[in-house]
Formats: C-alpha cells, sequence, structure tokens
C-alpha cells in the first residue's frame, strides 16, 4: 500500500492534529529548558525569543489550525477534501519549517526563507481555494472572515521574525488567533449547548458581525496609535463579555467539556482588557501577561478539548469524555494558573513556575498523543471512509 493511501492520511486532522499533541507536548518545555539556560538555544538566525513565540503560533498553533480548516472547510461546502498525497506534501512542509526554525542558521538565507515560507503559503492557498471555488456551496456565509485572516497570517508571520515589529507580528498573530477562536466558538457552542442542554443562547446577527469586525480591526493593533487599539480592546471586550452573560455560562460549567470552552471564551474577555490596561496604564505584570493568557488561557484550554471531540467524532467513535480526558483538562487549568496567576503571587519563585507549567503541557498533551494517535492513525470504525 502507497504510503498516502494509509487511513492516517484520510483527512487534514488526523496527521495535524498528531503533530499539535506532540508539539504541545515538547515547545513549551524546550523554550523554559532554553529560557533557564539549561539547553543552548536553536541555531536559528532569529533570537530566542522570536523562535518561541514563532514557533507556538505558527508550528504548534497552525498544526492545530491547519488540521480543523483542512477538515472543517470540506464540510461547510460538502467536498472530498484535500488527503493522500497533498498531505503528505503538508506535513513535509511543516517539518521543513521546523528544521529550518531550529538549524537555519548555517543555511543559505533562500533555503532558510523557502523552509518558512512554504508550509503556510501552501495551506493558507489550499484553503482559500477551496472556500472561493466553492463559495455558492458554503454552509456558512460569514466565511468571508476566513478570507480576510487567512492570508495575514504571512505578514504577522513576518513581522514577528523581523525583529523591529516582533511586538506588531505578536499582536497581529494573537488577533488572527483570535477571530478563528470566535468564528469556531459561535459555530460549535451553540451547537453543543442545544444538543446537551437543549438549550437556546444568544446569537443575534448584528452583535456577531460588529464582534467579528472588531476582532478583524484589532489584528492591526500594533500599527494602531496605543489610544485607538487601548479603547478598541476594551470595546470588544465588553461586546463579549455582554454576550458571555446570555450564553448561560452557569449551565454550561455544569460539564467540564463544555465549561472548558466557556473559561477559554472568558480568557479572550480577559486578554483584551490587559491589552487595555497595559496600553493606558502599564501595569507591572510579571512576565508577558497578556500573551501568555492567550496562550495558555485561550489555547490551552480550547484546543485540548477540540482535539478529543474532533478525533473521537471524526473517527466514528462516541464523543464521550473519558475520565483520563477530563483530568488532561484539569491539567491544563493548573498549567494556566500556574504560568500566569503564580507568578504575580509569588514572583520569586517565576522560574520554578514556568517550569511547572511547562511540565503540564507535557503532561496533558503527552496523555493526549497517547490518547489520540491510535485512533488517528486507524480507519473509521463506523465503516465509513473519512
Amino acid at each position: 500500500m502507497r504510503i498516502s493511501a494509509h487511513p492516517f492520511w484520510l483527512v487534514g486532522f488526523r496527521p495535524f492534529f498528531t503533530l499539535a499533541c506532540l508539539s504541545g507536548l515538547s515547545l513549551p518545555l524546550l523554550w523554559v529548558l532554553i529560557h533557564l539556560g539549561a539547553l543552548p538555544a536553536p541555531a536559528t538566525p532569529v533570537g530566542a525569543l522570536q523562535w518561541h513565540a514563532h514557533e507556538m503560533f505558527f508550528g504548534f498553533g497552525w498544526a492545530v489550525l491547519g488540521g480543523f480548516l483542512l477538515t472543517a472547510t470540506k464540510n461547510w461546502v460538502s467536498i472530498r477534501g484535500y488527503h493522500g498525497t497533498p498531505l503528505v506534501v503538508l506535513v513535509a512542509a511543516w517539518l521543513f519549517e521546523r528544521a529550518g526554525m531550529w538549524f537555519g542558521a548555517d543555511w543559505p538565507a533562500a533555503l532558510f526563507a523557502l523552509s518558512n515560507t512554504l508550509f503556510l503559503a501552501a495551506i493558507v492557498a489550499m484553503l482559500l481555494w477551496t472556500l472561493v471555488r466553492h463559495r455558492k456551496d458554503d454552509s456558512y456565509r460569514d466565511n468571508y472572515f476566513f478570507l480576510l485572516v487567512l492570508p495575514a497570517f504571512l505578514l504577522a508571520k513576518q513581522l514577528m521574525l523581523g525583529g523591529e515589529h516582533f511586538q506588531a507580528g505578536i499582536a497581529m498573530a494573537t488577533g488572527l488567533f483570535r477571530v478563528a477562536f470566535l468564528v469556531m466558538l459561535e459555530r460549535t457552542l451553540t451547537q453543543f449547548m442545544k444538543n446537551v442542554f437543549q438549550a437556546e443562547i444568544l446569537r443575534h446577527a448584528a452583535l456577531d458581525k460588529a464582534i467579528k469586525l472588531l476582532a478583524v480591526l484589532l489584528c492591526g493593533a500594533g500599527f494602531l496609535p496605543p489610544a485607538a487599539a487601548a479603547w478598541l480592546s476594551l470595546l470588544l471586550a465588553l461586546l463579549l463579555a455582554g454576550r458571555f452573560f446570555f450564553w448561560k455560562p452557569l449551565l454550561a460549567l455544569r460539564r467540564l467539556d463544555l465549561g472548558i470552552m466557556y473559561l477559554g471564551y472568558a480568557a479572550i474577555v480577559l486578554q483584551l482588557l490587559l491589552e487595555f490596561l497595559g496600553r493606558i496604564a502599564a501595569p507591572a505584570w510579571v512576565g508577558a501577561v497578556s500573551t501568555h493568557v492567550f496562550g495558555l488561557g485561550v489555547m490551552g484550554l480550547i484546543i485540548p478539548a477540540m482535539l478529543i471531540r474532533i478525533a473521537r467524532g471524526h473517527t466514528g467513535r462516541k464523543v464521550v469524555f473519558e475520565a483520563i480526558d477530563k483530568a488532561v483538562l484539569w491539567i491544563m487549568i493548573g498549567a494556566f494558573l500556574l504560568r500566569v496567576v503564580a507568578p504575580q503571587a509569588l514572583p520569586q519563585h517565576y522560574a520554578l513556575w514556568l517550569v511547572l507549567a511547562a511540565c503540564g503541557w507535557l503532561i496533558g498533551f503527552g496523555i493526549l498523543a497517547w490518547r489520540l494517535v491510535p485512533f488517528l492513525l486507524q480507519a473509521r470504525i463506523d465503516g465509513k471512509e473519512h
């Protein structure tokens, strides 16, 4: 059997969720060891901090987002979707990028540039082609937001790797992922709450559109006047918080698998409020609090639950969070508290909090890899092809 014909290559979430688990368990701990001097920094043409930020957003983050969108877009427009050889090529390009980001200092500049561009440019082009070519069959009319944000990831990547605009790149990457999460939460939580609790949550077209338009605008926060970026962040936070109140959070928190999604939503609000305060009052937080609220509070809480749901449901299994799956979610909540909250209370133990939070990701994503990768390597158990 050809490699590309293996069940692993049937649909995008299979290889990319595997890469997400492996990068989630390894990248934070690698960075902490580098930061503390226990490991040498990678031989990359950019600084160690740039490497860390880039790998979390464009290594780990895009393994998740790429796997999700390769799977979701085909369902939105009712086509077979990319599989087989195109997925093998995409995974090879993702691995090529990781190699370039670790060893690229000794590479010719053109080869490093190719390694750093090939994967993202290819997957963005493939996703845009799917959405544009089949737009008449698209079941979500607001998917034009993805037409706006997906190409912008290429700009965010270049800004992040350029020393002068590093912070603008961080702001743009955070903003772009924020848009993706907001779109996903709107669609999934509406369905989950109805299926689990037979509960309707507030969906108002004008409010939803205003939230997403503001979120898109804030992707360029690094280039806006600080006061404008601050007040726009506050406005978006207030709109999200108001909608959150009508989304029945107390009901959702009765179930950890749903409640974790609501906690991730709340972390988006918190991160925006921190951005507002940071630009208006510049409080003396310990560490890059806003960025890590997003990284560990939004991505770190929502993504594990998302991986479990999709890996189980799209391989023909019943979507049930067993005790060990729930333990992973608690571990990720603990990692968030250790990385974001504990350093503010006991800053003298900052290095300890970094190590413990990174170990939380190692354990959490290690369990996910142990649990989910066997599912991703096997054919669907319900007899369906993909």
